[in-house]
């Protein structure tokens, strides 16, 4: 086994948002997903990120920054087809920790902490803030049939509802967490 590979989920189809919300520019000018996945990149270099087939120019940013890249034709099933597909892509890792593209304000230390935890034997990881769980979550290899069976929309969260007592949970002071980008006011309110 290796080292904990990253993931991060980016093909997602932005309804809410009503236009490809990853590459909008937060308020630096730094697109959405690509400030989420410099952060993951930077800690975990063994990362992909999983796109639409049609997001080319998104697939291009990422690639261009260290992201493999895998597209995901069935996208509209669910995070969860995206999921299965970036598992696919790292089917070796002793681990995987998993980021989401709309969630570019997590921090580096954030992620640092969450693959260390990964690398010294946790489960199920997350981070904690203000007793919310957020993400990214991190799972150990023992959990790989498992998220490639996942269906829908929800990603990993009912694997981790059944499994509470295998999640370590990880206390940060990092908003970053909590805060993702749904709606075009989201990009004005860094945590």
């Amino acid at each position: 086994m290796s080292e904990p590979g990253g993931i991060l989920l980016a093909a997602g189809a932005s309804t809410r948002f009503g236009v490809s919300k990853l590459l909008h520019p937060l308020p630096d000018g730094t697109p959405v997903g690509i400030a989420a996945a410099r952060t993951l990149v930077e800690v975990v270099p063994n990362a992909v990120a999983v796109v639409r087939a049609e997001d080319q120019g998104l697939a291009e940013k990422l690639s261009a920054i260290g992201l493999g890249i895998i597209e995901n034709p069935l996208a509209d099933k669910g995070m969860s087809s995206s999921l299965a597909a970036g598992i696919a892509a790292l089917p070796n890792c002793s681990g995987w920790l998993i980021a989401l593209g709309d969630m570019p304000w997590v921090k580096t230390a954030t992620i640092r902490a969450l693959a260390d935890s990964l690398e010294k034997g946790a489960s199920i990881v997350a981070p904690s803030f203000d007793g919310q769980r957020g993400n990214p979550v991190g799972f150990s290899s023992r959990w790989k049939a498992d998220l490639q069976n996942l269906s829908g929309d929800q990603g990993a969260r009912s694997l981790i509802a059944e499994h509470a007592a295998d999640l370590e949970m990880l206390k940060v002071q990092d908003p970053g967490v909590i805060s993702d980008v749904d709606y075009p006011d989201d990009l004005s309110r860094k945590p």
